[in-house]
This record gives structure tokens, sequence and C-alpha cells, in this order.
């Protein structure tokens, strides 16, 4: 399984009065750089993933906006919103036996400890750029299940 870790890209921020609302947390769109960074981004992917690649995605807005540049046919998960743990979004990607190739769009600071997780073999909070992309996949070498890092693209590169 080829899994691709797409944190959302920079959305608006919250008034203050309004930042304790999950409401309003769901609803922020991406800004004119969030639009930008995401653009860059989709593009990448393009290039290097197959057509038909499924794509997951947080309900949150900024997550449908950020998917919606690379994709018109993402699934929205509601085990992929913010603050999510990261046994259930394992468990809804289907990792390490699901689809061929999975984008999963979503948040810190469960995308960073899921990389962590998969690499480290431990829960961590590593830190990933909004709209930088981590790409792993899973396999099996003598008898012993593997998780290798192919890339991690961050969108100042692009």
């Amino acid at each position: 399984m080829n899994l691709i870790l797409w944190r959302h890209a920079e959305a608006e921020e919250l008034p203050d009065p309004l930042s304790l609302s999950r409401h309003a947390d769901l609803q922020r769109p991406l800004t004119r750089r969030g639009r930008k960074q995401a653009d860059a981004s989709a593009a990448w992917l393009r290039a290097h993933l197959p057509s038909g690649t499924r794509v997951l995605c947080s309900p949150a807005l900024r997550t449908r906006e950020t998917a919606a540049a690379f994709s018109s046919h993402s699934e929205v998960v509601g085990d992929l919103a913010p603050g999510a743990d990261v046994s259930a979004v394992l468990a809804a990607i289907g990792w390490p036996q699901g689809d061929e190739h999975v984008v999963v769009v979503g948040h810190q600071p469960w995308i960073g400890r899921i990389a962590s997780l998969l690499l480290a073999g431990t829960e961590m909070d590593w830190s990933v750029r909004k709209s930088g992309i981590w790409w792993l996949t899973s396999r099996t070498r003598e008898s012993e299940a593997q998780t290798v890092l192919r890339a991690v693209i961050n969108p100042e590169f692009l």
C-alpha cells in the first residue's frame, strides 16, 4: 500500500471569540496562499500517482479544498477530523492492506503521529508543514512487515 499523507494547505485563522467553536473551525477556508500551496502539491502528486488514486479527507472545509486541487472525487471520512485518534485513522484508511494508492488529506498532530508510528514504532509529535506530503509504502521483506519512506515534499520546494 502506498499511503500519501497530505496536510491541508494554509487556512484562514479564526477570530479569537470563535476560536473555541468546533463548527467554526471546520468551516475555515484556504487562504489565497493556501490555494497556491494546494495547487503546487497537487501538481506534484499528479506527476507521481496513477489516475484514479483514492483520496480521503477530513470533513473540514480546508481539507476538502486541499483535496479538490488534486481530485474532484475525494471521500469525506469523519474519522479523519481534527483531533482524530491515530488508530482510528489507520483503521479508516485500511493500513497496511488498503487500496494500492491512497492520499489522505488531514491535520496535525495526527499526520505527524502516524508518520512517527509507522516509521519509528511510536507516536511522537513530528511536524508536518502545511500542504506537506509524506509518502509511505508498506511492504514485506523476509516475512517482516516494513514501512518505507518514499518521499517528503515541503511546499516551499515546489
